[in-house]
């Protein structure tokens, strides 16, 4: 890394801090501190989700580079469809309860116990360790560095805990707008550059193999419709419910949702053709999970390189502050300061963010892989939070009460053990599937039995 491209990225994290501590204020209520104040305006709106939504741009790359466009089918289009549908049948609702959080919503719509039980499964499903992990892999590779890689992990991880727990989600917005222009910037540089050294799209298309073209990317339906199925992680993430929380209004909420699905929209160009640009210019790569790096390594000169590098950084940061507050913030507020010290949430909730990232470190040492991570967490707690969120805003989804925390807990336990007794019958720590099955689908089969006969109304009568 050339000094010029260092000095670039230390006035980033320079511009991080002095954001965080931009009017800030000292003795913050909670709604100010998790929500800013209920205020956030469709522009904020649309800069802080479409930015949080893409942390896991090393992720993407790895796959468009194996598996090309069949990313998109995967990771773009499912995501779009359940955009929408919470866009119209969630966003409003969100916005007018006035619970804070999740897991407050749950307490106040079916029992204590749900509430608390959803705490530990929103922490873990918020989990920063995917987010850290990248950040890890992309600092060693632009520094050249031999040093460990859970070295320069640790100290993102850190940095991003000191200037989010100063102001709070007022710190996340404000950085997510700087980070999001930063994100369309660079990869339109490096698409630019690429299309001048390799051909235009429809020239590098026709030198794809044919696993880089099919939709599934040579993948059976089994596979496709478990990845579908976790993208049902939009109507149960907390970023957006926060976010939908947050809005000032209804309709502004609804609104940043629509506007935030087609810039989803053209960033996913941007991401799938840089990969297939990468695969035709690099050809094989020891760590697939580096090809946006190592293309904008090989494609970009002193300076602009920097600036790519920032673009990846940026890109990935914004998820990880804003999935580090969300967790601390369950841990902190929702769990401990909520039955404890409820006039000490902020404070507690700071120091949980510290916590979870420490988590989150010792996590990426057992699952060392950003793919892995999104699918692992996904099937094992999608489908105990789906109908008991949705129940609190949709009449049909509505379960009764004391039936709530079982329908989390059983499909919560009967994924888990899916997923061990897979891994253990293959001696795959990357291999899931048992009898023939995903995790995924056994915990959601069972979340729809318990949602059948726990109903609070019945479909007839």
């Amino acid at each position: 890394m050339h000094w010029i491209d260092g000095t670039i990225i230390a006035i980033y994290f320079a511009a991080l801090i002095f954001l965080s501590f931009y009017k800030r204020q000292k003795n913050e209520s909670e709604d100010s501190f998790l929500l800013s104040g209920r205020t956030l305006s469709l522009p904020a709106f649309v800069a802080t989700l479409v930015s949080t939504w893409y942390g896991g741009i090393l992720g993407v790359g790895e796959y468009s580079f194996q598996f090309g466009v069949s990313q998109w089918v995967l990771f773009g289009l499912p995501y779009y469809i359940f955009a929408l549908l919470f866009a119209v049948f969630l966003a409003g609702r969100i916005r007018q309860n006035k619970a804070l959080t999740i897991p407050e919503a749950l307490e106040n719509t079916y029992t204590r116990r749900t509430g608390m039980v959803s705490a530990v499964a929103i922490f873990l499903l918020v989990s920063p360790a995917p987010y850290i992990l990248m950040l890890g892999l992309l600092f060693q590779f632009f520094t050249g560095s031999e040093v460990n890689m859970l070295f320069f992990a640790s100290l993102t991880a850190l940095f991003s805990v000191l200037y989010v727990s100063i102001s709070g989600f007022r710190a996340v917005i404000r950085t997510d707008v700087l980070q999001v222009v930063l994100m369309y910037a660079g990869f339109a540089v490096l698409l630019f550059l690429a299309i001048r050294y390799a051909g235009s799209p429809l020239q590098v298309w026709d030198q794809l193999p044919d696993t880089h073209q099919a939709p599934l990317g040579g993948h059976n339906i089994q596979y496709l419709l478990v990845w579908f199925f976790i993208a049902l992680w939009t109507f149960v993430d907390p970023s957006f419910h926060q976010r939908a929380a947050a809005a000032k209004s209804p309709a502004t909420a609804r609104r940043g949702i629509f506007w935030s699905v087609g810039f989803w929209f053209v960033f996913d160009f941007f991401t799938v053709t840089a990969g297939l640009y990468g695969f035709l210019i690099l050809g094989e790569l020891d760590n697939p999970i580096l090809v946006y790096p190592e293309l904008g390594a090989y494609l970009l000169p002193v300076g602009l390189s920097g600036l790519f590098f920032l673009t990846l950084l940026a890109t990935i940061m914004s998820t990880l502050d804003s999935f580090l507050f969300l967790s601390g913030q369950t841990l902190g507020r929702d769990l401990i300061a909520r039955y404890w010290r409820p006039d000490k949430s902020v404070a507690i909730t700071r120091w949980c963010m510290l916590l979870s990232a420490v988590l989150g470190i010792l996590l990426i040492i057992v699952y060392p892989s950003v793919i892995a991570l999104w699918y692992v967490i996904g099937s094992v707690l999608i489908p105990g939070l789906l109908f008991p969120v949705l129940g609190m805003y949709l009449p049909l989804f509505r379960l009764r009460s004391g039936v709530a925390v079982w329908a989390m807990v059983v499909p919560f336990a009967v994924s888990t053990l899916w997923l061990i007794l897979g891994t253990l019958t293959t001696g795959d720590l990357y291999s899931y599937a048992w009898l023939g099955w995903e995790p995924f689908y056994p915990g959601l089969f069972t979340a729809i039995a318990i949602w059948l006969f726990g109903r609070e109304h019945r479909f007839f009568g």
